[in-house]
């Protein structure tokens, strides 16, 4: 069957992670886009895809954060179709794809052909990370398109309410109150980030409903003694999700640790924040003109700052299981389930029940994807077929 797409009204596996509890043997029955049934206790024998027997059958993974990937930026917006299709691979079935700070006229055009994307299979919604950061934290985001957004920014920032689950990260402290209200009034998700905000400060901002943070301790006013911080203020509230770039590289294995005894599989997700070198063989890209470079899993901007990750989500739930030393089942959960909750769409995503939309993910005790179906629709990794 190869990549090509095909329907898939049966799956049998002898292992299925259903977003709670690992089951099996059985078999997943799909109609129209959406899981009809799940029975246990054999694999059904005439089931039109029969896994092989080590690989796991799970809900599909959500990013919520994902710069690029297949070698192009979301800032060539005609590049989304790409980077979906790259991260898929690795087992995204749905993401919202991340417009870094840029200029007014960037975000007005992929405002302009936002909903149009909405019908490429994987495509959630958009994450705009910017560009109302604060310059003392902006990592490598440009720092002079860093700014309050205007009414022509905020006129196209708000427009993404009406597309898919979108979401903007943005520094609290670096906005008006009523900013914040507005852009939640528009049916956007906040999410507190690049900031050098108070826990006080945080606090104020997720009683108006900001109701995440961005990749947890990067980017953010750290923990201290007598100020904790966004990173304080993340790990003791528990109104909050957090993102974590689980690579061994931006967040420290000790840090990965307390992070999730803090926030938990329910509070915690994955995301991969990947740049446009996921999925290719390439070793450097430009990001507005700099040139970021990858050695060693890292990459980097001229200065050394940290930009982006060479992350995939099947990379980072493997690495979550063996840093954090956590179970199969919690990683799947801030894979695919945790994520679909902060989007509002716990109840379409990130379980294996009827009803449910058919975003599944099938791979190996090798962490390798052995298939992926978006809407009941197949592309699976390697070759794949009914004996198998």
């Amino acid at each position: 069957m190869g990549n090509a797409g095909y329907s898939a009204p049966t799956i049998s596996a002898q292992h299925i992670f259903d977003g709670a509890d690992m089951r099996g043997p059985g078999s997943v029955r799909i109609s129209q886009g959406r899981i009809e049934s799940i029975t246990f206790g054999e694999a059904e024998a005439r089931a039109s895809i029969h896994l092989p027997g080590d690989a796991i059958l799970a809900p599909g993974f959500i990013d919520i954060q994902v710069n690029g990937g297949g070698g192009v930026l979301l800032n060539t917006e005609a590049g989304v179709r790409r980077i979906v299709e790259a991260h898929r691979k690795a087992g995204t079935t749905g993401c919202l794809p991340t417009l870094i700070t840029d200029r007014s006229e960037v975000i007005e055009r992929l405002a302009a052909v936002g909903q149009a994307c909405l019908t490429i299979p994987g495509v959630l919604g958009f994450h705009l990370e910017g560009p109302a950061l604060n310059r003392s934290r902006k990592g490598i985001h440009p720092e002079a398109e860093i700014r309050v957004p205007d009414r022509r920014d905020l006129a196209a920032i708000k427009s993404f309410g009406g597309c898919g689950r979108s979401m903007v990260t943005l520094a609290p402290e670096c906005v008006p109150a009523s900013m914040i209200d507005e852009l939640i009034g528009a049916g956007l998700r906040i999410a507190a980030g690049h900031s050098d905000a108070t826990a006080a400060e945080i606090g104020q901002a997720v009683d108006r409903g900001v109701s995440g943070a961005t990749h947890l301790f990067n980017a953010m006013s750290q923990l201290n003694p007598r100020e904790p911080g966004l990173v304080g203020a993340a790990l003791d509230d528990d109104r909050l999700f957090a993102g974590i770039i689980c690579d061994g590289i931006h967040v420290d294995r000790a840090g990965l640790r307390v992070a999730f005894r803090c926030k938990g599989r329910d509070r915690l997700m994955l995301v991969t924040d990947a740049m446009p070198l996921a999925g290719t063989d390439d070793r450097q890209f430009l990001l507005q003109g700099r040139h970021v470079t990858l050695h060693e899993n890292r990459l980097t901007g001229p200065d050394g700052t940290l930009a982006g990750a060479h992350l995939t989500m099947i990379e980072a739930l493997r690495n979550a299981v063996e840093l954090l030393e956590i179970s199969l089942l919690d990683a799947l959960i801030m894979a695919s389930r945790t994520p679909a909750a902060f989007l509002g769409l716990e109840s379409e995503l990130g379980r294996i029940a009827p009803g449910y939309r058919a975003d599944l993910v099938a791979f190996n005790p090798n962490f390798e994807i052995v298939g992926t179906w978006i809407g009941g629709v197949g592309s699976t990794g390697r070759e794949l077929h009914a004996e198998d």
